[in-house]
C-alpha cells in the first residue's frame, strides 16, 4: 500500500466529486500506463498508486472509512492495496476498456472479427525472378461458418446470457468489505454462452476453408521481396 494521501496522489481536494475523481484518475492512468511506459518502474509505481487511490476514493464505503480513520482504518478492514500492475487489471476488469481504451474487448453477438494476415513464402528460379511469373497459391484460412451464419449456435441460434456472471463477463467475490472481480470461468469473460453449439464449427463461428488465389509476381523481384494482397471472395476459389 502507498503511504501517500490518496487525494494528493490524484491531485484533488478532499471535497472532490466522484466525476472529478474519475477524471483525475483517467489523466494519471493514461500518463503512467505500463503499455505507454514499457520497462519504466517509476511510471509503473505511479500507475499503481493512482489506481489504489481510485479504488478507494471511487467506492463510497471505502472513501468514508478512509476519510474518518485514514490508512489505518483501511488496514483494519483488511484492505492491502495492489501487489502488481497485473492485480489492477484483474480487479478492475472492463474499466480500462471503457475508461482508457486498454485491455481485452468482448465479442458482440455474431460479429466476426477480422483474422490475422496470412503469409506465404515462395521460392523461384533466378530466371523467373528476372522475367516475372504467374502462379496459383493454395492456402487455408478461417471463414464464416455457413451452417450457423457465424453465430456459433446450432441452426443459427443466438448465444444466451451467461447465468453465472449475468452477462458481465466477471464473477464478483467479496473479501471483507472488498469486492474483487475475476474472469467468469463459464463464459471465459464473454458474457455470453452457446448452449447448443453448431456441429460444423463447434461453436466457434468460423471454419477453416481451402482457397486458391492467382498471383502475378512482377519481373525483377529480389530475395526477401514481399507482395501484399487484399483477398476478396471474388478473387479466391
Amino acid at each position: 500500500m502507498t503511504t501517500q494521501d490518496y487525494y494528493t496522489v490524484l491531485g484533488v481536494q478532499r471535497n472532490v466529486t466522484p466525476e472529478e475523481i474519475k477524471k483525475a484518475y483517467r489523466k494519471l492512468a493514461l500518463q503512467y500506463h505500463p503499455d505507454r511506459n514499457p520497462g519504466d518502474k517509476g511510471a509503473e509505481e505511479k500507475f499503481k498508486e493512482a489506481s489504489e487511490a481510485y479504488q478507494v476514493l471511487s467506492d463510497p464505503e471505502k472513501r468514508q472509512l478512509y476519510d474518518r480513520y485514514g490508512m489505518e482504518g483501511l488496514k483494519g478492514a483488511g484492505y492491502q492495496g495492489f501487489g502488481a500492475a497485473a492485480d489492477i487489471f484483474s480487479t478492475f476488469g472492463d474499466l480500462f476498456e471503457d475508461l482508457l481504451g486498454f485491455g481485452p474487448r468482448r465479442r458482440s453477438g455474431s460479429r466476426v472479427q477480422q483474422g490475422p494476415d496470412l503469409r506465404y513464402d515462395v521460392s523461384m528460379a533466378f530466371l523467373d525472378a528476372c522475367l516475372g511469373k504467374e502462379l496459383d497459391i493454395e492456402f487455408d484460412r478461417p471463414e464464416l461458418c455457413q451452417s450457423c451464419s457465424g453465430t456459433g449456435g446450432k441452426d443459427g441460434a443466438r448465444p444466451s446470457r451467461c447465468t453465472t456472471c449475468q452477462g458481465r463477463g466477471q464473477v464478483l467475490r467479496t473479501q471483507g468489505f472488498l469486492t474483487v472481480g475475476t474472469t467468469c470461468p463459464k463464459c471465459r469473460g464473454e458474457g455470453l454462452i452457446i448452449t447448443t453449439p453448431c456441429l460444423t464449427c463447434q461453436g466457434e463461428g468460423r471454419v477453416m476453408a481451402k482457397r486458391h488465389v492467382h498471383v502475378k509476381i512482377p519481373a525483377g523481384v529480389d530475395n526477401g521481396s514481399r507482395l501484399r494482397l487484399r483477398l476478396h471472395p471474388s478473387r479466391t476459389t
